[in-house]
């Protein structure tokens, strides 16, 4: 079980997808820019993932650099399109590199989640608002 304090900074956070201008997603909060993102994409869903800083432990930004590279081998064979961006505190004193991953079923985003070790994803579905989906 998660520290009610951890959950708490994961639903707090600001998930950023470095586009023109930024795309700063908030759980709980629908966003129409998403939402054409998403619609752009021919998707109805996405996910915000990482492979960084597993169970949220900090790790070098050389190893958290690896694992990304894995990260972005699988959606890249998986032939999802995807955004640069970052999950961060709002104080900026946590960053994460992430991905937003366009097209991904719910499963799939859970799948990875656990591959790389992650306590969360963030999954929306075109026309909700981003959720925090805890991996247990």
């Amino acid at each position: 079980m998660l520290p009610p304090e951890l959950i708490k900074a994961y639903e707090d956070a600001d998930y950023v997808v470095f586009a023109q201008p930024l795309l700063i997603l908030k759980i709980g909060v629908p966003s129409r820019r998403l939402d054409q993102l998403i619609e752009q994409e021919g998707a109805t869903t996405a996910a915000f993932l990482t492979a960084a800083n597993p169970h949220s432990e900090p790790r070098s930004p050389a190893e958290n650099a690896a694992e990304l590279a894995k990260l972005d081998q699988i959606i890249a064979h998986a032939g999802y399109p995807w955004r640069p961006g970052e999950g961060r505190e709002p104080d900026g004193t946590w960053v994460e590199p992430s991905r937003l991953v366009l097209g991904i079923y719910r499963a799939n985003a859970e799948t990875l989640g656990r591959l790389f070790g992650q306590n969360a994803i963030v999954f929306v579905e075109m026309g909700k608002a981003p959720e925090l989906v805890l991996l247990g």
